[in-house]
């Protein structure tokens, strides 16, 4: 298999790896993925995580190498979290944007006021008359908001940036 050709199709095999905790978006769509290489049958994919203590780095490791060793010609698969470049929200792509929102959860706001305000929309009825109800969410990655316009609470991932 050429190297071309085995990287495209292990980033297309990537994208089905979903996020343990928001099964809609994949490690691709989260923009987790830094860099795959291919030699010789054996597969190294580089992740970024979201946050450095995330408890789902083990199960997003033991899912990459159990999806990649099913292609024909891979015969080992090593899986090494980074820190640098460190990830930010803005690597989220477009799709998983839209597959945040579907799953409840407001994609992180594209902007970050000066003083570190941060508004998002409602993801059920997008209305932007929203509050921040408690900084910590469920997980370290998300934060607990309140709709005013449907009443309806929701979580929204956080901004991370490199220039907070």
């Amino acid at each position: 298999m050429a190297s071309n050709l085995a990287v495209e199709r292990i980033m297309e095999m990537l994208d089905s790896v979903k996020d343990p905790e928001i099964d809609s978006v994949s490690v691709i769509d989260l923009g987790m993925v830094e860099d795959v290489q291919v030699q010789h049958g054996e597969v190294t994919v580089k992740l970024l995580p979201t946050f450095i203590g995330c408890p789902a780095l083990d199960i997003i490791q033991q899912r990459v190498e159990q999806t990649l060793l099913q292609l024909k010609g891979i015969d080992r698969v090593t899986v090494e979290f980074i820190r640098h470049p460190p990830w930010t929200s803005d690597r989220i792509t477009e799709k998983g944007r839209e597959k945040l929102k579907e799953f409840g959860i407001a994609p992180p706001p594209r902007q970050v006021g000066s003083n570190g305000e941060w508004h998002v929309e409602c993801p059920y009825c997008h209305s932007s008359f929203t509050v921040i109800e408690n900084l910590f969410g469920p997980t370290a990655c998300r934060s607990i908001f309140y709709c005013k316009q449907c009443k309806n609470p929701f979580e929204a991932m956080k901004p991370i940036s490199t220039w907070m």
